[in-house]
């Protein structure tokens, strides 16, 4: 099928669309569940560029499944829940050959003493298990397992995904399939690094990467995260008569459908093929591009599966076989102490370099003071270390028979390794923070954290330059960031004119970002995004939060007498309000806008009221819901408590409802809430 216009020029442009829509979903398909693509990336971006020309210039050619609609919305407050069809129940886990012979012999008890006569054995991917559902071969949605029954619905996040199809190859009227969505390492590896650069921890593994970026309330992020998905079984199908009657033949209906399965599935005729086929899996699997921690048996046939049935927890006709964590040992050449932003000193283990699980470790964090002493971690150590599914090494325990005489047991300094200013650790925590004001490290780290993408967002402004600019004395803090000249930037190692330019550019458009980010971007310690958003809409600028007292800070919901005297003590230091003082000249708003403030109107039966919304309104979305609400006084909330003062209850409403009746909270459907938003 060639991918490029041909003849399309005399084509009208709703007809040229609909060619498009089907271009592209025919090179998706190749690309993504055949693996033998027919033109390039170039082509098929050049593919898609088309069909959003045409669409911009035509609204009205637009289709929910056209493929310009991976991306697209405004972030959500919160997600729905869904129940699924049918749950998705856990597997039972195996962790050595006899465990899986075991499992066959319940199995076979299951069965009346018969042995199924053949196995699929699939890679068990590391991610996270969600149920896709396509309606008249439109993907209409996708649901996280959550607890097996109910789950969260995250369709806008799964239409980002570019390997599930949002139209099946052909038209059925409902097929659901359940799947894992992965980080493939090299995407992972590339989101750590832009982490790191922006100021923001990195994820601990590509299973966590994977779940936070599929459960974003922004789906614009969720399309950056670069996630993939595998299939793994077919749920349900209506419309093409009875499905095939083995597990593996249902894959490649999958497949046929523009579903992507696992290449690496095999058919094994017995235990002991299937003992083989577990073990070839666990030599490759660091040469895979996705982490797998095992492997999943399954009887293939479909009438066993019907007849072994389930225990309250598991299938009986399935299993997973987890590979174990992989070990290596290495010695302690030193321990260093890093200093956060907040000041907080953390323990690093330098080791002698050891390939672990297809990576070379040379470093693992010993999290704080409290952690080495109950391993009793010590200089010159053997160490046992592994990853254990975790990308960041840990150290599992020493081995004290090897320990040195020399060695002694670790101290945390009682002076910053950094800035030589007192450490102190306050009662009831376990991190011991430097006390200096001006310490460079901290200096380094909250400059970071003022241009990370949930604060000031200023891209561009990484570790390596952040570095160059504190070096060369060009800024003390964050507000000097606001002289920064593009010559100067430009006179910086790999730099250059236009990439100072941009940065500068970055700087000056962090300008006019909303209060709630500033406040943010100011490091306080407790205050979260939440937090400074809730801080912000209650005092309306920064100089009324600055003068706040800890009994008006507490007044606001949710904030309590910890983040209070948090914030109340980050005002009080001279040098903090400095800081503001010259972000202020500097250009920086200050003030809440008037998107973002909430005024209550007295004659609204929602102001002042905390409400939550929760399932599909028949006659507005979400965030039209929500803003309407917001503007009219009301403080949109996420979850359910004692403190909610209504729920707006549509269509599949879910656990949301439930809690709102045991509570007792007040609950209205789509026509009252219709008639109260319209007085």
């Amino acid at each position: 099928m060639s991918a490029t216009r041909g003849a399309g020029h005399r084509k009208t442009p709703g007809a040229r669309a609909e060619e498009l829509r089907g271009l592209i979903a025919h090179h998706r398909k190749r690309y993504y569940v055949d693996d033998a693509p027919e033109i390039s990336d170039a082509e098929y971006d050049a593919l898609e560029r088309e069909l959003g020309a045409i669409e911009a210039g035509h609204p009205d050619l637009v289709t929910p499944d056209s493929p310009t609609r991976r991306v697209g919305g405004e972030p959500a407050e919160a997600f729905a829940t869904y129940r699924h069809r049918t749950p998705l129940l856990s597997l039972d886990n195996a962790y050595s050959e006899a465990d899986v012979r075991a499992w066959e012999e319940r199995l076979a008890r299951a069965l009346d003493g018969q042995l199924p006569s053949s196995y699929a054995v699939e890679p068990k991917i590391d991610g996270l298990s969600i149920a896709v559902a396509w309606r008249d071969g439109v993907l209409e949605r996708g649901v996280t397992r959550g607890d097996g029954v109910v789950g969260e619905d995250v369709t806008s996040n799964v239409k980002t995904i570019r390997s599930i199809p949002l139209r099946l190859t052909r038209k059925l009227p409902y097929l659901e399939a359940r799947g894992e969505v992965y980080m493939p390492r090299a995407a992972f590896e590339s989101l750590n690094r832009q982490r790191t650069e922006g100021g923001e921890p990195a994820f601990a593994n590509p299973r966590n990467a994977a779940s936070g970026s599929v459960r974003l309330l922004d789906p614009r992020i969720t399309a950056s995260r670069r996630l993939d998905c595998c299939f793994y079984v077919l749920a349900e199908i209506d419309g093409e008569g009875p499905p095939p009657p083995s597990h593996l033949a249902r894959l490649a209906l999958l497949r046929d459908l523009g579903l992507r399965t696992n290449p690496l599935n095999e058919v094994c005729g017995d235990l002991d093929e299937v003992l083989r086929c577990i073990a070839r899996l666990e030599e490759r699997r660091h040469a895979l591009d996705y982490e797998i921690d095992g492997a999943v048996v399954k009887a293939d046939d479909l009438s066993l599966q019907a007849r072994a049935g389930s225990t309250s927890k598991f299938p009986r006709w399935a299993i997973a076989y987890k590979y174990p964590p992989e070990q290596a040992t290495t010695r302690v050449r030193g321990i260093v102490v890093q200093v956060g932003r907040t000041g907080a000193l953390t323990p690093v283990a330098e080791l002698e370099p050891v390939q672990l699980a297809g990576t070379t470790v040379s470093r693992a964090t010993l999290h704080n003071e409290d952690e080495v002493a109950r391993k009793d971690v010590r200089v010159g150590d053997t160490v046992f270390i592994e990853k254990a599914g975790e990308i960041i090494p840990q150290v599992v325990s020493v081995v004290r028979s090897k320990r040195p005489p020399f060695a002694r047991p670790f101290v945390m300094p009682k002076r910053c390794p950094v800035c030589g200013s007192a450490v102190v650790r306050e009662e009831g925590e376990v991190a011991s923070r430097c006390t200096g004001a001006t310490c460079p490290a901290q200096r380094r780290e909250a400059i970071l954290h003022f241009a990370s993408r949930a604060g000031m967002d200023i891209q561009g402004l990484g570790d390596a330059l952040v570095d160059q600019i504190l070096a060369r004395g060009l800024v003390r803090d964050a507000a000097d960031l606001y002289g920064l000249e593009p010559a100067t930037l430009a006179a910086l190692d790999r730099m250059g004119e236009k990439s100072a330019a941009n940065v500068v550019g970055q700087i000056a458009a962090s300008k006019s970002r909303p209060l709630h980010r500033v406040v943010f971007a100011l490091g306080i310690r407790q205050v979260g995004e939440r937090a400074a958003k809730d801080l912000s809409v209650a005092f309306g600028s920064m100089e009324a939060l600055a003068a706040a007292t800890e009994e008006q800070l507490e007044s606001v919901e949710e904030i309590g007498p910890k983040t209070a005297g948090s914030v109340r003590l980050f005002f009080e230091q001279p040098a903090n309000r400095e800081l503001v003082h010259r972000l202020a000249e500097a250009g920086v708003n200050m003030r809440v806008t008037p998107e973002e403030r909430r005024v209550p109107e007295a004659a609204s039966p929602f102001a002042g009221k905390t409400v939550v919304l929760t399932g599909t309104l028949p006659e507005r979305t979400r965030e039209e819901a929500k803003a309407i609400v917001e503007r009219l006084g009301a403080r949109v909330a996420g979850s359910v408590s004692r403190k909610t003062d209504l729920v707006v209850a549509g269509e599949d409403a879910g656990s949301k409802l439930s809690r709102a009746r045991e509570l007792g909270v007040r609950v209205v459907g789509p026509a009252e809430f219709e008639r109260m938003i319209r007085g």
